[in-house]
């Protein structure tokens, strides 16, 4: 859920463009307000829009994220590749005449989460900084980021000149390395006397000393000497060796199995994609199961090939039109439709509403509500014969394998408020379970077969072959949804993946039963002894085998450091405490060698074999803490809302005096002045003064 709810989020601050015209307004409206970061993917939902999608939902309080797939708009942004993703920072906060153009910066290395992060940090990193010490002991973000460091050496006599130099080569590197101006004059150090530059490439290694006299050799020596440590994500595709399994790692397990599946080609002509145009006339003309999804999200594109292989099943057998709306090309549509997250499949069908899917993102369990919803549900049962092959599975037979347990309520005609209930209840329960009602005159028939006191429901469970009955008085909706719920949970199930999370809901201790295959028939039947006995209420009764769910085995790892011979019996307390209880491997499981150890683990008589720790999940490196920098994004953003609104004369004056308070600055006593950062605005003012022909040092 807090995926999909960041999804949703993304959505909606994401900005998309088709045009340069799009891409022009979005940037004159922020002229002198926010920076924008501008990406161009080759398509929705591959990794770098993955990637870019992180970090907006990380920085999108801060910078104005804008996305495009058209490889025109990328040509008149300004580069001639247009092979790889690409990601642009336009400089528009410094800018205060509203026909200049936002300086633009594009990040060379490939869109990869971790390089959009040092990117990033580097735009927000000061562009020239000025010191007055030792270069070995010099330290700023960019080394922390992995980019070198560039001292352009500087004395009194020429300061102003080094000073513009410096500037201008501080675009050039920016993103690739942090610029600083070195004062001759002020250091405690000497540097050879013929060095005008100076290169530190990481933390702790000497720096170096240049004899450098052209701006293109000290751009030159920098990006030779830069650390190539990733290479482009297309480029893996053809290399082999035993370091590349590992490129398609991700921190997210659906997003890396989108990723290695990329290749993979989905039938996608087997569902009628619908756009803005074509959707109220399709869902209207037709009973329609609705996909709405967002291509750049993983858990979208992991079910969508889960949505294909419904579709390959289905194909030629059903009526329902099978269709799907990408929300990221459609979004009114989406929104019109009340879409708050992703992925959604909805049912249309005429004169009736649509009905959301709620279960598991998998195929079988979409097939069974498509299935189940041919029907209406409560279903009218109008004889007492129709009812009695309504019972036993006779009557939609071809429905059984989708739902084993039939539900049918029995009412007098007078009672309406119970029958509405009912009806209320049917219509919740839609795909999940078949209903029925029957409240004919005759009704007292099968009251009286099945022991039934009306109002009351009978659960016909087709595979135990028997029907319970259970009363309905002042039973209202709810009641009736939670009642029926209940009763499809199995009294002794094998937990697998898929159903995990419905018996967890229960709140209860697991009592677990580890096997490697089969049940023992004698163990099974002590254990479901116990449970018609009631002595099991306290706990869920379940089996895992591990042949099925071989996941089974790094879970009895967990709990016995070493995998215990099998079969052998636990009691999991998840909900409070963590602890795990092991049956005695010396015994057998018998009605009632269980019984007394169950006891004894109510009395505290039992030691637990382990105690599974309250985890927090925690990011796996400080670059990947995005809850922790969003925190501060957003404290930087509500701090500076007020200057934001700030008028264009305002802002003219503010950069005026800042002009003035650093000209003030360079006449202080040269002791004083260890570490200054100037203002990438005033940079602006003078850019023009910046792009002279003489690129002597």
């Amino acid at each position: 859920m807090e995926f999909q709810l960041q999804s949703a989020l993304l959505f909606n601050e994401v900005k998309y463009v088709t045009t340069l015209e799009g891409l022009q307004n979005i940037e004159n409206a922020l002229k002198g307000k926010a920076n924008i970061a501008f990406a161009y993917v080759r398509a929705i939902g591959t990794p770098e829009h993955r990637a870019i999608m992180e970090a907006a939902f990380v920085y999108g309080t801060t910078y104005q994220f804008v996305l495009t797939t058209e490889i025109a708009l990328l040509g008149s942004v300004g580069t001639e590749d247009v092979e790889y993703a690409h990601l642009y920072f336009f400089h528009c906060k410094p800018v205060v005449d509203w026909t200049q153009q936002c300086r633009r910066t594009v990040m060379e290395q490939p869109l990869t989460t971790l390089n959009i992060y040092r990117y990033i940090k580097s735009m927000e990193a000061p562009l020239l900084t000025e010191v007055a010490e030792d270069p070995q002991q010099v330290s700023t973000v960019h080394l922390q980021l992995g980019l070198p460091l560039v001292f352009i050496v500087s004395q009194e006599a020429t300061y102003e000149a080094d000073r513009r130099t410096a500037e201008w080569i501080a675009w050039r590197l920016l993103g690739k390395a942090g610029v600083l101006l070195l004062l001759r004059d002020s250091l405690e150090v000497d540097i050879p006397q013929q060095a005008n530059v100076v290169f530190k490439r990481e933390e702790g290694m000497p720096v170096e000393y240049l004899v450098l006299h052209d701006i293109d050799l000290v751009i030159s020596h920098v990006e030779n000497n830069m650390y190539t440590e990733e290479i482009r994500e297309d480029e893996d595709d053809d290399i082999e060796g035993p370091d590349m399994d590992t490129l398609g790692i991700q921190d997210d397990e659906v997003a890396e199995t989108v990723y290695r599946d990329r290749k993979r080609q989905l039938p996608l002509e087997l569902t009628v994609e619908l756009t803005e145009e074509t959707f109220y006339g399709t869902v209207t003309a037709s009973d329609s199961i609705v996909l709405f999804y967002a291509g750049w999200q993983a858990v979208s594109m992991a079910f969508l090939q889960s949505y294909i292989d419904l579709a390959i099943k289905l194909k030629g057998t059903s009526t329902m039109l099978l269709a799907r709306v990408n929300c990221a090309d459609w979004s009114d549509v989406c929104t019109k439709q009340n879409i708050t997250e992703f992925p959604v499949v909805k049912m249309y069908k005429e004169g009736e509403n649509p009905v959301s899917y709620a279960g598991m993102l998998g195929t079988e369990d979409l097939l069974k509500f498509i299935q189940l919803n041919r029907i209406s549900c409560p279903v009218t049962i109008t004889s007492v014969q129709e009812a009695e092959e309504y019972l036993c599975g006779e009557l939609y037979k071809d429905l059984i394998s989708y739902s084993s347990v039939s539900v049918l309520g029995l009412f007098s005609p007078t009672m309406t408020t119970a029958k509405e209930d009912f009806t209320e209840a049917g219509k919740y329960l839609k795909g999940c379970v078949i209903t029925g009602i029957y409240s004919e005159g005759d009704v007292s028939i099968l009251s009286n077969k099945y022991t039934a006191t009306l109002p009351a429901l009978l659960l016909a469970r087709h595979k135990e072959d028997k029907v319970e009955s259970i009363p309905l008085a002042n039973t209202h909706a709810q009641d009736i949804i939670q009642i029926v719920t209940n009763s499809l949970l199995e009294t002794f199930p094998e937990i697998t993946v898929e159903n995990l999370p419905t018996y967890l809901r229960l709140q209860k201790p697991l009592l677990i039963l580890f096997s490697d295959g089969g049940i023992n028939p004698q163990y099974k039947k002590a254990i479901l002894t116990l449970i018609k006995k009631k002595h099991l209420d306290s706990l869920i009764p379940c089996w895992l085998n591990l042949k099925n769910t071989p996941v089974g085995r790094g879970i009895l790892q967990a709990y016995f450091d070493a995998l215990p011979p099998l079969p052998v019996l636990v009691v999991v307390n998840l909900h409070s405490g963590g602890q795990v209880f092991a049956f005695p491997s010396d015994q057998v499981i018998t009605e009632q060698n269980l019984l007394l150890w169950l006891k004894k683990l109510e009395a505290g008589l039992e030691s637990s074999i382990t105690i599974l720790p309250a985890q927090e999940w925690k990011p796996p490196l400080p670059a990947y803490n995005f809850l922790r920098m969003m925190d501060a994004a957003a404290s930087q953003h509500s701090s500076k809302k007020g200057p934001e609104c700030t008028k264009d004369t305002d802002v003219q004056e503010k950069d005026k005096e800042q002009h003035e308070d650093k000209s003030a600055t360079r006449k202080e006593p040269t002791e004083t002045l260890r570490i200054k950062h100037w203002n990438r605005s005033n940079v602006f003012k003078a850019e023009k003064s910046f792009r002279h022909d003489n690129k002597e040092l």
